[in-house]
Parts: C-alpha cells; structure tokens; sequence
C-alpha cells in the first residue's frame, strides 16, 4: 500500500486530502495537534489513517513522528508528503508583535522545513529504499505572489514557502524527489476564523487602521464564503501523485482574472486600487 504524510490533517484542506487518498487506497500518515483530534480523526476516516500527534513547530516531536512512520513503512518509500498545516495572522505591522510576526513564520515556514527534513530519507533521499521516490507539494496561496494590506506577515511566509519550494525542487533532483506547489485563492475553510476577531479590533480601538481592518475581515469572510472547495485541491493532490501532472504550480483561484489584473498592471495603479478597496485612501 502506497503512503502519504499529511500535515495539519484534522480540518480543512488537510483532512479533505487525507479523505481523498484513502478514498483512492492510499494509507494517510496525518499530522493532529492533539489526542482528541487523532481519535476524531480515526473515527471518520478509518483504519487507513494514522495520526501523528506533532505541532510542526516542534522539531524533536517532528523527528519522532518520522521513526513512527519508518517503522511501519519498513523499507519502503514514502509516495508523498503533503505539507498544509498553516496559520494566517493578520494585523499591521505598525500593531503586530514580534512574536506574533515569529509564529506565523514558525508554522507556515519552518515547520515545512522541519517535515521536509525529517522525512526526507523516507521520500527516497535514502538511495537504499525500496520504490519509486516520493513527491513533495507544499500548499501555498495567491498570498505567496500577490501581497495585501493587513496580510505581511502571511506574504512573507508565503511568498518564502515559494523560494523554498523552488530551491528544494532543484536539489532533490539529485534523489529524484520531485517538489510541486499549489496556490490557492480563497477556500471554503476557517482559516481565517482561527483567531480572536473582536479582541482584534479592540486592539486597534485607538489605531487609524481600524476602519481600514475591520473592512479586511469582511472581505475575507466574504471570499470564503464563494471560495473554491477543498475537494479542488484535494483532487489536484492526487493527479500530482500518481503522475498524471508535470507543472511544477497549479494556481486554484475563484478569483483569477481580478488577481492577474493586478499583477500585470503597473505596481503603483494597483496599490492605489487596493488602498481604495480597503479604505486605505480616499475613493
């Protein structure tokens, strides 16, 4: 049986691709935060899932998560791993902490580089292994290429995941390990309810972005609501795995020809016309 690792693998776009593996006879090594998360898990997906309690942040926790999946693997490789799990902090930099800004990159960029580490031997960096090499898709977003007002520190880890991806491509060709990314636009999940919205805007009670926030917020509640279905992506996953894909990035985005127009407009038109949709400046 042929198995993948799937980080943040409880909710969302994680648990969607764990679903559509199994569902395609794939055995899912899940990442969970928690032991309640791995039993819920369990519970709805099967004995095909096996859940990995790590927070990708915690390196050592993430290197025993990998000797769990060698032992039962054996000498087998890895077909993939799909690295999702990921947090969204919104704020201005002029309002975000330091440790708020260090958390998103924590999650969103080193802890793809902790599982990439960790279980790379696994994806075939281990010449001695039985099967094909693996494949590496990371899940990035439009946020990686296209940056928003409120959304720094978010662009950064993207738009980083992005050079990482990049880069790794290229050197573990040496071991035949391929690295994809998918970029979503928005998507039917909660990502951006994962955080306290109402002791946000308290924070900036006295700030002059408030205005400027709260309108944010209601944009993004309002492109979940019409975005995109986790199945999409879930489905491009799996194309991705059994070969029958060779882009190196798939864009998924509702919102596609609005977001090409900006990027191909000259950068100071498309500021003015951002700053105006998010009240930034005067209409």
């Amino acid at each position: 049986m042929k198995s993948v690792v799937v980080t943040g693998s409880s909710s969302g776009i994680g648990y969607q691709v764990s679903k559509t593996l199994i569902e395609n006879g794939y055995r899912i090594f899940g990442s969970v935060r928690n032991e309640e998360d791995a039993q819920k898990t369990i519970l709805e997906l099967g004995e095909n899932y096996v859940p990995l309690v790590f927070d990708v942040t915690d390196t050592d926790a993430v290197k025993r998560s990998a000797e769990k999946v060698n032992e039962m693997i054996g000498n087998q490789t890895l077909s993939g791993l799909v690295n999702n799990a990921g947090i969204a902090v919104l704020g201005s930099i002029q309002n975000l902490t330091p440790e708020e800004f260090k958390y998103q990159f924590d999650v969103n960029l080193m802890g793809v580089f902790h599982c990439t580490k960790a279980f790379l031997d696994l994806l075939g960096a281990d010449k001695n292994r039985d099967g094909k090499p693996g494949k590496i898709i990371n899940i990035s977003s439009v946020s990686g290429e296209l940056a928003m007002p409120f959304m720094s520190a978010y662009n950064m880890s993207k738009f980083g995941l992005e050079g990482f991806s990049q880069a790794a491509r290229r050197e573990l060709m040496l071991f035949g390990i391929d690295v994809v990314v998918i970029a979503p636009g928005p998507v039917k999940t909660a990502i951006w309810n994962k955080f306290d919205k109402t002791g946000m805007l308290k924070r900036y009670d006295n700030s002059p972005f408030r205005k400027s926030l709260t309108k944010v917020m209601k944009f993004t509640e309002k492109l979940e609501s019409s975005g995109i279905s986790p199945e999409i992506i879930s489905n491009r996953v799996m194309t991705i795995l059994t070969g029958y894909s060779s882009k190196t990035r798939y864009q998924i985005d509702s919102q596609w020809s609005q977001n090409l127009l900006l990027k191909l407009l000259p950068s100071r038109i498309s500021d003015k016309m951002i700053a105006k949709q998010m009240g930034l400046i005067k209409k």
